[in-house]
């Protein structure tokens, strides 16, 4: 796994974004933010970018790049970004330390 600022980066969630970025033109990466709102208080959202911002950490691995701001950083700290494709469905999940309650739509929390 890789590792910036604390924040992973699993195998799976790395093929998928490559997968994703190649079909998008002109678009490099994943943006990963933290906004205020959701079921329980705040909540991931999920972007492609086209480059990174002044004030992003980039985590990289395998040609797949993750940005992320330094203010949702500070949310984010300790967590793993990972792909999941199950009975479910596919999607994102962030595995974080900090939440205290999260909902079960999988991208709502709180600290």
């Amino acid at each position: 796994m890789t590792e910036t600022a604390q924040v992973t980066l699993s195998d799976s969630a790395a093929r998928r974004i490559r997968e994703i970025v190649s079909a998008e033109a002109g678009k490099s990466a994943l943006r990963v933010s933290v906004e205020g709102g959701g079921c329980s208080g705040f909540s991931y959202k999920f972007d492609l970018a086209d480059q990174a911002g002044e004030d992003d950490v980039v985590l990289e691995k395998d040609d797949a790049r993750v940005l992320i701001d330094q203010i949702s950083l500070v949310y984010m700290a300790g967590s793993e970004i990972d792909f999941v494709d199950n009975l479910m469905g596919q999607a994102f999940q962030i595995r974080n330390p900090n939440a205290v309650a999260s909902c079960g739509c999988g991208t709502s929390f709180s600290i």
